[in-house]
């Protein structure tokens, strides 16, 4: 394109309200975010009626924050864009809702983001992707694995059968009685532990799909069985060895999709690709195919308006812009 474009984006579809600039899809003007954690912490968790509530508090601050950083004027702007699926519904109709109002008040284009979508193109901020590729997206909600043709084209080789691998870490903290966020502070014990304690191979067989649960319950009964047989629970080695477990299935999946379709590029993106021992599995394995990989820097794996910009660069290039009768989703595929 030969004038350079830059997006107003939103993303609102769980704890995080955040407001980005991004010009061409690659560069972060401005992005600002503004977390809910300290709140939901109290709760063991995201309570969804609470999420909504604090969106619709810090919306505005954040998107004017944003323009103030950015030293930009909404008339500056080429296109409005906001994540609309999937997510909480109540957290997602805010966003939804003040980029509608954006969009008819300044008469610029309206783009609708897919969540997931947004978290693959996080890895376009400061690089140039090269297709075809493969993307694995790991989340809280989400464990997926895509082969991407060109930009616009996403085929699913293989996604969680149950749990995704972000709820399967939270769960395993709470096992543990960690805090919330449980994922990260899993990562924490596990850099203390050994992987002192068996774990089972998880879906041994020549499919690309992933699974959770099973390994959940393995920590579950073996927590469970130390404490009834009067034994102490070694947490750091149980947060060590269910890591190790889960990254191995990971890469052992990964890489098969890689080999079989003859793949050159792998990019991994999601709240759990911040985690270092699994980046570091990936690229390591990577490294040995041959197989050049993207991860983006550690804020852009969690939750963050720049990444919705990302995304909504290719949408705006392809013309796809969405009515303004559009409406929040709370489970879409890409």
């Amino acid at each position: 394109m030969k004038k350079d474009i830059y997006i107003l984006a939103i993303e609102s579809s769980c704890d995080e309200t955040s407001a980005s600039i991004i010009k061409n899809g690659c560069e972060d003007i401005a992005t600002v975010i503004n977390s809910q954690i300290d709140v939901h912490r109290k709760y063991g968790g995201v309570v969804p009626e609470v999420a909504s509530r604090l969106h619709l508090e810090n919306i505005t601050m954040v998107i004017n924050e944003c323009m103030e950083k950015a030293n930009m004027k909404f008339e500056d702007l080429d296109a409005f864009a906001c994540t609309y699926a999937p997510g909480l519904l109540g957290s997602l109709l805010v966003g939804v809702e003040a980029t509608k109002a954006l969009s008819f008040v300044y008469n610029k284009p309206f783009i609708a983001v897919n969540h997931m979508m947004g978290h693959i193109y996080a890895n376009m901020i400061g690089n140039k992707l090269e297709y075809p590729l493969l993307s694995l997206i790991v989340s809280g909600g989400h464990t997926d694995l895509i082969l991407m043709k060109d930009e616009n084209s996403f085929e699913y080789l293989g996604q969680t059968l149950d749990d995704a691998i972000g709820e399967a870490y939270d769960k395993v903290a709470r096992i543990l009685s960690l805090p919330y966020p449980g994922g990260p502070n899993v990562e924490k014990y596990a850099l203390k532990g050994e992987p002192s304690y068996k774990m089972p191979k998880i879906l041994n067989d020549e499919l690309y799909n992933f699974s959770f649960s099973g390994i959940k319950s393995y920590i579950n009964n073996l927590v469970h069985n130390e404490y009834q047989r009067g034994n102490k629970v070694r947490e750091y080695d149980v947060a060590r060895s269910f890591q190790d477990c889960v990254t191995n299935h990971l890469v052992d999946k990964t890489k098969k999709a890689l080999v079989n379709y003859n793949l050159k590029t792998l990019i991994i993106s999601g709240g759990v690709a911040s985690n270092t021992h699994i980046r570091q599995s990936l690229n390591d394995m990577c490294n040995s195919l041959g197989v050049k990989m993207y991860m983006p820097p550690k804020k852009y794996c969690t939750d963050n308006a720049a990444m919705i910009g990302a995304a909504a660069y290719i949408l705006y290039k392809n013309k796809k812009f969405a009515l303004l009768s559009t409406n929040a989703k709370s489970n879409v595929k890409l």
